[in-house]
């Protein structure tokens, strides 16, 4: 038996988009571990990639910005498991860039409230409208970013909107535990090689910038996040509720790295 016992658990993992997407890694280290992981993805494209990528596992369509689509998909997850999951992954999340990088001040309505509506929304429907599906002491994990509090230009309006999302994971903690031992937490981690991040301007830069803020020099690996993931997941973090896990290589000690101050004044 390995360390997080999740042999033969059942896990609906939302979000993958390729193989770079940190809920590939995540379904990746759960499959590793003998778990049957059920992929929910956007679109038929997404379904192809992930019918490649993970062969054995089934998955499903849903685009979850029209909530009748959450219902429909946990419908159909409910036929074709014929009883309980033991935990979800909510890897969901979108920022319309298609304009550029505004000042804060100036974001558009319709984009912000079209991504608290997706990133954040989402994570409290697919709960509410799966919770009967889960298991009692199962666990939910979102993803978030290892900072809100600080004011990334490059990054929008999407840190508040993850602010909120990191919110809901304790509201929703505290209104399951009136009928449940259903756990829910997130994962925050700093910066990453994804196809998503890639369509961030100035991302790289700040990726590289982020390489020498870390602690040990090194960027971090989108699996190290998505071991994270996997261990909340498992029983072994039943202790763990309503937080929010930092995993960021000690960047967030770390501004005021000799090296870094000194290429600055130099």
């Amino acid at each position: 038996m390995s360390f997080l016992d999740i042999e033969g658990k059942k896990f609906v993992v939302f979000g993958l988009a390729n193989r770079k997407s940190v809920a590939c890694a995540i379904a990746r280290a759960l499959v590793d571990e003998g778990a049957e992981v059920l992929h929910v993805v956007r679109s038929e494209e997404r379904q192809v990639t992930a019918g490649k990528l993970f062969p054995e596992s089934k998955v499903f369509i849903c685009d979850v910005e029209d909530e009748a689509n959450i219902v429909r998909v946990r419908d159909e997850i409910a036929s074709h498991v014929g009883g309980k999951i033991d935990g979800l992954v909510h890897s969901i999340a979108f920022a319309n860039y298609s304009e550029g990088i505004k000042p804060f001040h100036e974001t558009l309505k319709r984009d912000f409230l079209q991504s608290v509506d997706i990133s954040c929304f989402s994570f409290i429907a697919i709960s509410n409208h799966f919770k009967d599906l889960l298991s009692d002491d199962a666990s939910v994990v979102t993803i978030s970013i290892s900072s809100t509090r600080m004011a990334a230009e490059n990054y929008g309006y999407m840190a508040p909107v993850k602010a909120a999302l990191e919110s809901s994971v304790c509201f929703l903690a505290k209104s399951f535990s009136r009928f449940s031992k259903v756990r829910f937490n997130a994962v925050c981690p700093g910066l990453l090689k994804t196809s998503a991040s890639a369509g961030i301007p100035g991302y790289v830069d700040s990726y590289l910038f982020a390489e020498q803020a870390v602690l040990r020099k090194k960027g971090l690996a989108t699996r190290e996040a998505a071991d994270t993931a996997a261990f909340l997941l498992s029983g072994r973090a039943s202790g763990i509720n309503s937080q929010c896990i930092v995993v960021d290589g000690g960047m967030g000690t770390n501004y005021f790295d000799s090296e870094i101050i000194t290429r600055v004044v130099d």
